[in-house]
């Protein structure tokens, strides 16, 4: 085969993968076929392979493992304040009980506050989501989120009423950087009224971005009441060894 043709395989085969895990076909954690395998599925050199995953591995979509395989790559945080969190797990795991309700749900084109929150450049499908979150039925949290269509085509057809979408991302959408902003608020008296909280109470906002590569997955914005969630981050000088350079922990 000649190098153009090579060099037109590799493409194909990276744009393929890629494609599997965009389209979340392949989840986070998910084994990429062993090399071997992709040669005789495309019938080319181990070197051919090589030069498809690595751009692949580079950008953060996939890792290698010696002797192990390729897997697509699990969510990680660089340098945040807390990591990204499962409210349902999290509710979980200091034994309340946990309650969800989808109070909207649609598809559409993104209007200018979309683009500028998932920032877009130009004309895009998102789908709209808004959701409670419950503690022991009380209001913990309330979730409003933008996913954009173009990097999780899938999400058009999830019925969120079923599956809590912070849950459905972290378990299904490969993401490579996050940015989280955090700020204490007053609320609408439309939101108060959601979360049963006085309109003068003091609430806690957690804005999250999500990318992969540099193409935006989600914005969420996250409402706490305030006397209803902690943010705590322990710090290591990062030139200790042993230890973390941070040990984030989410709720009280």
């Amino acid at each position: 085969m000649s190098s153009g043709g090579d060099t037109t395989l590799n493409k194909r085969i990276r744009t393929e993968i890629a494609e599997r895990i965009l389209s979340g076909e392949l989840a986070p954690g998910d084994r990429i076929p062993y090399e071997h395998e992709l040669m005789a599925q495309y019938g080319c050199s181990r070197m051919t392979v090589n030069k498809a995953l690595s751009p692949l591995a580079d950008s953060g979509l996939i890792v290698r493992q010696r002797r192990a395989g390729t897997f697509v790559s699990r969510p990680r945080v660089h340098s945040a304040v807390l990591d990204i969190l499962d409210i349902q797990a999290d509710i979980t795991s200091r034994g309340e009980a946990y309650g969800y309700e989808l109070l909207s749900q649609k598809s559409r084109a993104a209007n200018k506050r979309d683009r500028e929150e998932l920032e877009l450049d130009g004309p895009a499908q998102v789908v709209v989501l808004r959701c409670l979150h419950r503690a022991d039925g009380r209001p913990f949290a309330l979730e409003e989120r933008l996913i954009s269509l173009a990097s999780v085509p899938k999400a058009v057809a999830m019925d969120f009423a079923a599956t809590p979408p912070g849950t459905w991302l972290l378990g299904s959408v490969a993401w490579t950087q996050a940015e989280h902003r955090i700020s204490a608020i007053n609320v609408s008296r439309a939101t108060a009224k959601t979360l049963r909280i006085d309109p003068t109470a003091a609430c806690l906002s957690l804005e999250r971005r999500t990318w992969r590569g540099r193409e935006p997955i989600t914005h969420v914005r996250l409402t706490f009441p305030g006397d209803s969630y902690d943010l705590v981050a322990r710090f290591a000088p990062p030139s200790t060894p042993g230890l973390p350079s941070a040990a984030p922990r989410g709720g009280k």
